[in-house]
């Protein structure tokens, strides 16, 4: 006898008075059907200002729900609630637009949280930092993401603390390569006890056979692969780990031809660690770096290329690890799901986004329409910049021309506030960017420092919307 198909789970979704017909139409157009739900409107225009608080004292039933979804925006404790209700309380999407991908349709959720390449992050000036400076530089490469730390040795510049600055950053718990071109300062890393040595070549071998440390053997003059060939074939007769770097070269200066080489050396030598240095591209273009980690990430994925050699010295690069290491998360996530490195979280995605516009001008004026307080609401769809409230809608591409007609110039914070939020406003509309009213803009990994939490410019009342 067959047995019937269990009952699809039940939802309720609470939600505001200006967000119910969306929220609505996004439930229904969700296919295959997931769960049965109903929607409350919980007796306030912007479903962004509900509290726990509000919830608790305004929601009497769940009606037989398995689960009740809150709006991402809802704040306060859920826990409570729970233990209220009885079932659980959850956190949508802050955007309504977005709950397909919230419920499992569309983009699915990505472990980011594996690699298969290690990062070596290079101080490039180490001799001429303290040992406080290089400690300090360390602690900031290695929170991006770094896995190792590279003292990048100066060509006629004396190095005396390489030996205390190798056997710090390991007591910092720090793995270390030592990279110079004088066998003197390698083999004196090497006897400190670093974990790798850069850059060995064919005639500087012996210097292996001296210290415990890992090669990076590169070749002995540029594009030539069989001296490269002639290293790694020796440390293999030995028995020795270790990594092997054809090297990256500038564009315009044998890039593309750097890059075949990769390919020869993986096809001669399927098993072998290799080493990849980005600095020649990323330090010696004047283009973001972000798009160019990604992309030299997805080669050497496809490469099987485990070992990363990238600098910071630019200031046009000085987020170069964290991108890397964004970069290398989501190259690994792709490959794993044997899949194209798309939807895989926006931390590569800085200047623009995916789906910046989730409402139309057409379903902004129909929200507007709704509107019967005198705050100012702010959105943007692919035609502009939409400010409105119960006096109507002023649309327009940049702030100077909405200014006029707010009304506000015998009140400076309220126009600050409105200045500060249209600015971003403008931005996001001319980047293609998600703007949201009340949020800084977000800038994938490319960001390198945060702001201060805002003061809060009002204080919203449960009885009635706010800007």
């Amino acid at each position: 006898m067959s047995q019937s198909p269990s009952p699809l789970p039940h939802l309720l979704v609470l939600t505001g008075r200006l967000a119910e017909t969306s929220l609505r139409k996004v439930l229904a157009a969700l296919q295959p059907a997931l769960f049965t739900y109903e929607v409350e409107v919980l007796g306030l225009q912007v479903a962004g200002l509900m509290t726990s608080e509000m919830i608790h004292r305004r929601l009497h039933d769940v009606h037989n729900a398995q689960r009740v979804v809150v709006p991402g925006r809802c704040r306060g404790d859920l826990a409570p609630l729970h233990a209220k209700f009885g079932v659980p309380f959850e956190r949508g999407p802050d955007e309504l637009k977005d709950l397909p991908q919230y419920f499992g349709q569309g983009a699915q959720a990505v472990d980011l949280s594996r690699y298969e390449v290690q990062i070596f992050a290079e101080i490039v000036d180490a001799p001429q930092l303290t040992l406080d400076g290089i400690l300090e530089r360390a602690g900031s490469y290695a929170r991006d993401g770094a896995d190792v730390i590279d003292l990048g040795c100066l060509p006629q510049t004396p190095f005396p603390h390489l030996e205390e600055a190798v056997m710090a950053l390991h007591e910092a718990g720090l793995k270390v390569s030592v990279d110079s071109m004088e066998p003197d300062e390698l083999l004196r890393g090497g006897r400190a006890g670093c974990d790798f040595l850069l850059s060995l070549q064919r005639e500087t071998l012996w210097i292996a056979q001296e210290v415990a440390a890992t090669p990076i053997v590169i070749p002995a003059q540029q594009g030539d692969l069989d001296s490269l060939y002639t290293a790694m074939d020796a440390l293999s007769a030995q028995n020795r780990s270790y990594i092997a770097d054809p090297v990256l070269d500038p564009i315009h200066f044998g890039f593309t031809d750097s890059l075949c080489r990769y390919r020869e050396l993986r096809k001669a030598y399927p098993a072998a660690e290799i080493m990849m240095g980005t600095g020649n591209l990323t330090e010696l273009t004047d283009a973001d770096t972000l798009g160019m980690q990604a992309l030299l990430l997805g080669i050497m994925s496809e490469l099987r290329i485990h070992s990363m050699l990238t600098t910071q010295v630019g200031k046009h690069a000085y987020g170069a690890v964290k991108e890397a290491d964004a970069a290398r998360r989501m190259m690994f996530a792709a490959k794993q799901a044997d899949s194209l490195p798309r939807r895989m979280g926006a931390g590569l995605l800085a200047l623009h986004d995916t789906s910046p516009f989730p409402d139309s001008t057409e379903e902004i004026r129909t929200t507007a329409g709704a509107i019967k307080d005198p705050s100012f609401r702010i959105q943007v769809s692919e035609d502009g910049i939409h400010i409105y409230n119960r006096d109507g809608v002023r649309s327009a591409n940049e702030p100077f021309r909405l200014y006029p007609q707010l009304g506000v110039e015998g009140d400076a914070s309220h126009a600050f506030y409105l200045g500060v939020e249209l600015a971003r406003a403008q931005i996001s509309w001319q980047l293609g960017k998600r703007y949201v009213q009340d949020e800084e803009l977000r800038w994938g990994c490319a960001q390198l420092r945060a702001s201060d939490p805002p003061l809060a410019h009002r204080t919203p009342d449960d009885k009635e919307s706010s800007a």
